[in-house]
């Protein structure tokens, strides 16, 4: 019967078990690795819109993860518990750019590493990761094109982004929507617009101006990157 294992060992938690110092330092690892996530991402992100919202997110989410872990790691019936939890839990908010996914996993993959212990591994493959990515970002071939970049900010909630699909249509080749962010007190869209060749930049501009004289457009060079 000694041999038995006590099922009350696996439940309740032993506090005498955790390291204090390991976990708080753990801690401090944790979220200065992902401020440097989050700068990399605000710096060298090809998003344009959301930067600083995002950016954000990421300590937050490596922080709640961090915790979570090693607050579910010393008991079984916490870890069941957050199984039944989370699969209850809906994301009704669309990640809007496929970049963005890649960095908030890499925020939880932070939180997950430090959690676990393997400060080493997860310092030395995170900062890794963060390299290549720069490699790659800095050796990649910029062909140019004929299409731009149009983000139009505006502050009246009665224009809708259809008045202004609306007005650029007639002077444009075409017109795609990348994105389209709204708050209580601004919204911003950002379409990439092949400008027609009879109809100059300026033509698109006084079309919006139309719409809203304190309408804030700004034009870049859409760039296909290879």
């Amino acid at each position: 019967m000694n041999d038995l294992i006590d099922i009350s060992e696996l439940v309740t938690p032993s506090m005498t078990q955790l390291d204090l110092i390991t976990t708080l330092f753990s801690f401090i690892m944790c979220i200065l690795m992902s401020f440097i996530v989050r700068d990399f991402y605000i710096r060298r992100s090809f998003s344009l819109t959301g930067k600083m919202h995002i950016g954000s997110i990421i300590p937050v989410l490596s922080a709640v993860v961090f915790l979570v872990i090693v607050v579910v790691k010393s008991s079984l019936a916490l870890s069941l518990g957050l199984v039944g939890a989370l699969s209850i839990v809906r994301f009704r908010t669309p990640i809007k750019e496929p970049e963005e996914l890649v960095y908030l996993f890499l925020a939880i993959a932070v939180g997950l590493g430090y959690a676990a212990g393997q400060i080493l591994i997860t310092t030395v493959l995170t900062l890794s990761i963060l390299f290549v990515v720069y490699i790659w970002l800095s050796n990649r071939k910029i062909i140019k094109t004929s299409e731009y970049n149009l983000v139009v900010k505006w502050t009246k909630s009665d224009i809708m982004f259809e008045d202004i699909s609306k007005e650029i249509i007639p002077v444009v080749q075409s017109l795609k929507l990348v994105r389209l962010d709204k708050t209580r007190s601004n919204s911003t869209s950002v379409m990439l617009v092949v400008p027609d060749d009879e109809s100059p930049i300026d033509a698109i501009i006084n079309k919006l101006y139309a719409l809203d004289q304190d309408m804030k457009i700004t034009f870049f060079e859409a760039k296909t990157n290879w």
